[in-house]
């Protein structure tokens, strides 16, 4: 309802998107507002970029906490903030503003890009929780993406002997390794590092009634200078 002595109601729409910064880095939305106000007393020639530039600062104040990745919670979020009670101004009332957001082809690239990203690193963080923090499991994860009788016979028993040996390191290996690290980390000299792991070759030797047991190697001289200098 109007009253006899109040102007008409107009309606403006922005003839180009307005640009409204997101809480996502490097992305804003493109925003199309659809104003609805009444001008009071005389009316100036630029009254209606002004009602334009107020109801754009109220939406991008509001934009600037939104997530770009959710467009439709962040178009419900600007559209609360100008439905609320705005105060008159002496050139012109309010009585309604929608905005409408939309994303440019490169911002939604650019989104799909980051959430691939963060899902292969919560994958890889999975992963490393799960099944590497385990490394007999990575011979199964193996197996389970060859279809059956994909594997040749040959191909299956080196799995078979890789497990075994991951197993056998997790259990004998990795204990002593995680040892010597320990053992190390007193000494601050190399050298004192270095004869320290060969003190535990030399009990090894001991305990296999003099010599190394099948397949490990006698360390070349400087080896462990270089891994611990």
């Amino acid at each position: 309802m109007r009253w006899p002595w109040q102007r008409a109601a107009r309606t403006s729409a922005c003839p180009q998107p307005r640009l409204l910064s997101s809480a996502t880095a490097g992305v804003c939305f493109e925003t199309v507002f659809t104003i609805t106000w009444r001008p009071r007393g005389r009316t100036r020639h630029n009254l209606e970029e002004a009602v334009r530039t107020h109801i754009h600062a109220i939406a991008a104040q509001t934009a600037a906490h939104l997530d770009a990745a959710d467009l439709p919670a962040a178009q419900d979020a600007v559209n609360a903030a100008l439905a609320l009670p705005r105060h008159r101004t002496q050139q012109y009332r309010l009585l309604s503003a929608r905005a409408s957001l939309r994303l440019s082809p490169a911002a939604k690239e650019l989104i799909a890009q980051r959430q691939a990203d963060e899902n292969r690193i919560r994958r890889l963080r999975f992963l490393k929780t799960h099944l590497y923090n385990h490394p007999d499991l990575v011979v199964l994860d193996r197996l389970e993406y060859q279809a059956p009788g994909a594997l040749h016979d040959e191909h299956v028993a080196e799995l078979q002997r890789l497990a075994r040996l991951i197993k056998a390191c997790d259990l004998w290996w990795s204990p002593l390794l995680q040892q010597w690290e320990q053992l190390g980390e007193g000494f601050n000299d190399a050298e004192k590092q270095q004869q320290a792991m060969l003190a535990l070759l030399d009990s090894l030797k001991t305990l296999n009634g003099g010599s190394l047991p099948p397949g490990i190697a006698t360390p070349e001289p400087g080896t462990f200078r270089e891994a611990h200098p």
